[in-house]
């Protein structure tokens, strides 16, 4: 049976201003190792125990859907011993964390290109969906191998496929119809991206997700951020006035 959710704050007028979707752009593992004299992939296995805390940190608080970028479709360019190293951190994480996951009625879900990502992998990925497929407690979206770039091509491609077949106007093509092309089109927009370590872009994360997203920039390493951090980061959330392009409420 699943822990009951409990959102931080109790207040109607905090609770009508609480993120719903979170995404998260886990940064700091390899300056983490570095700055204790340790090999990069020590900081990337502290990354792993970072996930796994945050996700019952974020499902407690009462968000609903929490993506994570776990690795981009830019970290091919890194060292091959290191790439293998997060395949195998991955089949860890998975293997040894699926069942509490699935206890505690998380929903898996997994965006990014499936090709040219080990063939175990890629089954361990569409068992986890399939477990927890009907699951309805936490939504969480693991962004692997992913990049927005490729996701909003793709998305263009499928649409002038439509288009071609006669099953759409390019004159009908809007905002809404694009979003449903996305590989996120199940899932709302992030109301707030967090990004650790101090650095403040988005990488190619959820571009196209993100064009209203609140965002928070936090300076700890992500195998350090935990559960005050990810408040703080909530706290602050709640603290903005979100205008969506509007006048300010508090402007009368």
């Amino acid at each position: 049976m699943s822990t009951p959710l409990h959102p931080v704050v109790e207040s109607s007028s905090t609770m009508d201003k609480f993120p719903e979707h979170v995404a998260m752009i886990m940064d700091g593992n390899g300056r983490w190792a570095s700055s204790r004299g340790l090999p990069r992939v020590e900081g990337h296995r502290k990354g792993v125990e970072a996930v796994r805390k945050i996700v019952k940190v974020a499902g407690n608080a009462g968000v609903r859907f929490l993506t994570l970028y776990s690795f981009s479709s830019e970290n091919w360019s890194r060292p091959k011993s290191e790439i293998n190293e997060l395949f195998g951190l991955l089949r860890i994480f998975i293997r040894r964390h699926l069942a509490e996951l699935h206890q505690n009625n998380v929903r898996i879900n997994v965006i990014g290109e499936r090709e040219g990502i080990p063939a175990d992998i890629q089954t361990l990925i569409e068992q986890a969906e399939e477990l927890t497929g009907e699951n309805d407690g936490l939504v969480l979206t693991i962004a692997f191998n992913y990049g927005a770039r490729t996701e909003i091509a793709s998305a263009v491609t499928q649409l002038i496929a439509q288009v071609q077949r006669g099953e759409l106007d390019a004159h009908e093509i809007t905002p809404d119809i694009i979003g449903q092309n996305l590989q996120t089109s199940d899932l709302p927009d992030p109301d707030l991206i967090i990004r650790t370590s101090g650095e403040q872009r988005l990488s190619n994360f959820l571009l196209w997700q993100a064009a209203y997203s609140e965002f928070y920039f936090s300076p700890v390493y992500w195998p350090d951020f935990g559960e005050e951090q990810f408040l703080a980061a909530i706290d602050e959330f709640c603290s903005r006035d979100r205008r969506f392009g509007a006048l300010s409420a508090q402007s009368g």
